[in-house]
């Protein structure tokens, strides 16, 4: 499980490791946006950097509507485990989103009051 915190407009923050072909671990802090439909997605240009193999394009649902992104074989690290994962790349893309993917897989726990905020 790992412990998230809440952004100053409630936005849920996560923070997580991305892996590079090389295995080294990049730790970046990714917002919770539960309406993106994929598990992971980031702007193209910092994705570059990662090395990681492309797949195809593909149409997306966001939070601002339907967006097409190139697809990307990438490695993501949550609470010790590695996972392998499909990433959204696109050029507009301003924070590095978890999304609704992971709800399927992982159950999280969101209590504003307590300021209580967990994944997994």
């Amino acid at each position: 499980m790992i412990q998230g915190m809440f952004g100053e407009q409630g936005q849920l923050f996560f923070e997580i490791e991305l892996l590079n072909t090389d295995c080294l671990n990049l730790p970046v802090d990714a917002m919770l946006d539960t309406g993106f439909t994929g598990f992971l997605a980031m702007n193209k240009q910092d994705l570059e950097s990662f090395d990681w193999d492309f797949i195809r394009k593909e149409k997306m649902q966001t939070a601002q509507g339907e967006s097409r992104f190139d697809i990307y074989a990438g490695k993501v690290l949550l609470d010790g485990q590695a996972y392998e994962v499909p990433v959204c790349a696109g050029e507009e893309l301003t924070e590095v989103l978890l999304g609704s993917e992971w709800l399927k897989i992982l159950p999280l726990t969101a209590n504003y009051q307590a300021e209580i905020l967990t994944l997994g």
